[in-house]
């Protein structure tokens, strides 16, 4: 009623009103992505405006390009795309586990529950599942050289999710490999030095990993060569063009033999520089079989370009300043911003330089490098809708494989954490709560296990048989997971299934946070300052 008075044009819900709209919201989401989650979840069609199609079943994507109205839903998807942000996966589940949380609590509340006994319930369960994650945890040495087999299974397990099979199964290696070789013991993972690259062109089994580096463009001129073996690579940020001057000159000449000293003497600055360049490569390569490439960052003009062609040097000019940093790590060598002081100690090696046309596009290969610390994922599909999907995929595997050698430990997948937390809250925690409180680390281990109950769902299984089976195995001692083929029991660590510790924290971090604020909202009061324009 207060509100009436300081506002008239204002909208409430009251007390059970705005609480329904709540848990209504959170279950709504929840149902949109429920049939996404798992290797055998389906694929969702999203059209613009404009009519273009995405195909995907990423949480994160369909979250962030999907238009939600609902202020709740907007308030879990944020949540849950921040996850991602933070964690690389996850998005799925967190939705799903915000929304069973609010279905196991409207249970409750509707036999008269005050919601904030729930809530303290939810944050006893929360500490104490988290107590129980770091002992359910399997630690993993890292050291110098990580468990290969270890980290294709957890690739795997989060690529199964994304992509179908057969081509998960390729990416796992790709994404795996590439990882580890941009790793340096000692300081983090910069997973930037990969390089993610798309061509339109040939199918998505064909995307591979290449040791070395492509660029999105080629040499711009037409008598460079097109394909060179043992080549040196000169990286450089160093403008190899005419520039005009600052400020307005005028200069004022009686003959023509004037104007040309004017002219050479404009072009004096740049062909020095040139000269230079040539100066190295005759110094390095002469009397050999080996080649010269020079990449720049800045431009080369067309004289310049003419000068280094005739000399045999293949030039590329305007690479991004993210691919200097990655061709310097890839091929060895230093960036050189001045041509004054170069030698044969700032130059790197390349086995194989080439330029690949595709239509219109060119793109120059930089492969067969020595100790690469960066390299190109090459991603290959017939059409974009593939194209984005792959490229969606390998990001989730890249930051999979990070989380896993950060976090020296993995957790087991397939709903087995899920269950034997369940398991543990309802034999052992909720016999030391008092009071009501008991009904909320209830509601908390049983919204846990919508993970294996949308697994179980989405592989075309009967629910409550999967779940009997799986706790039944578990009441007996035994950690297992769920079969999504033939529903039984099985054991995630023979199979090869594996999550991320991290990503499993954070969502049992942040949604009982969420949902624990969706509960006790008891008023809905939209009387923001821009209704004074209605």
């Amino acid at each position: 009623m207060a509100i009436r008075l300081l506002n008239p044009n204002a909208e409430v819900l009251n007390k059970n009103a705005a609480l329904y709209m709540n848990i209504n919201a959170a279950k709504g989401l929840q149902d949109v992505l429920k049939t996404n989650l798992g290797p055998r979840g389906t694929i969702k069609m999203l059209v613009g405006g404009s009519g273009d199609i995405k195909l995907t079943k990423d949480g994160n994507t369909l979250l962030k390009e999907m238009q939600i109205q609902n202020p709740t839903a907007i308030m879990i998807a944020r949540t849950a795309v921040a996850q991602d942000d933070i964690s690389g996966d996850g998005t799925t589940s967190t939705v799903l586990f915000i929304g069973e949380l609010m279905k196991q609590s409207e249970r409750y509340i509707s036999e008269g529950m005050h919601p904030r006994l729930l809530v303290d319930g939810f944050e006893i369960a929360k500490k104490a599942t988290l107590d129980f994650f770091e002992k359910f945890k399997t630690p993993v040495v890292m050291g110098d050289s990580p468990d290969k087999e270890l980290l294709r299974m957890v690739a795997r397990t989060t690529l199964r999710t994304k992509v179908y099979e057969a081509l998960a199964d390729q990416l796992t290696d790709i994404v795996v490999n590439a990882v580890l070789c941009i790793r340096k013991p000692a300081e983090p993972i910069d997973l930037f030095m990969v390089e993610i690259m798309h061509m339109k062109h040939q199918f998505d089994t064909d995307s591979r990993l290449v040791n070395g580096l492509v660029l999105d463009h080629g040499a711009r001129h037409p008598d460079m060569k097109k394909r060179a073996e043992n080549c040196y690579i000169l990286t450089c940020n160093v403008s190899l063009e005419y520039e005009k001057s600052e400020i307005n000159a005028g200069f004022f000449y009686h003959d023509a033999e004037q104007r040309e000293r004017m002219v050479e003497a404009e072009r004096r600055v740049v062909d020095e520089r040139i000269f230079k360049i040539i100066a190295l490569k005759k110094k390095v390569c002469e009397g050999t079989d080996k080649n010269f490439v020079v990449i720049n960052q800045k431009g080369i003009d067309p004289m310049s370009l003419d000068l280094l062609a005739r000399e045999g040097i293949i030039a590329l000019r305007r690479a991004k300043r993210r691919n200097m940093e990655r061709l310097v790590l890839a091929c060895g060598g230093e960036a050189v911003n001045s041509v004054d002081d170069i030698g044969p100690d700032v130059l790197g090696w390349a086995g194989l330089v080439y330029e690949h046309v595709l239509g219109e596009e060119k793109y120059t290969f930089v492969e067969d490098v020595k100790n690469p610390h960066s390299c190109t994922i090459l991603i290959k599909g017939p059409n974009d809708h593939t194209i984005a999907q792959i490229k969606d995929s390998v990001r989730d595997g890249l930051r999979a494989v990070k989380n896993t050698i950060e976090d020296a430990a993995v957790v087991l997948g397939a709903g087995a954490f899920e269950v034997a937390a369940r398991q543990y809250l309802i034999n052992e925690v909720k016999k030391t709560v008092r009071g009501r409180a008991q009904l909320g680390v209830e509601a908390f281990a049983d919204a846990l296990l919508v993970i294996p109950k949308t697994l179980a769902e989405n592989s075309g299984l009967d629910t409550q048989d999967a779940l009997i089976a799986l706790e039944a195995e578990h009441d007996s001692g035994n950690t297992v997971g769920l079969n999504i083929h033939s529903g039984e029991p099985m054991d995630p660590q023979v199979e090869g299934i594996f999550d991320n510790y991290s990503v499993k924290r954070q969502i049992i971090n942040s949604g009982p946070v969420i949902a624990s604020q969706l509960l006790l909202v008891d008023e809905v009061i939209r009387a923001g300052r821009n209704m004074r324009s209605q």
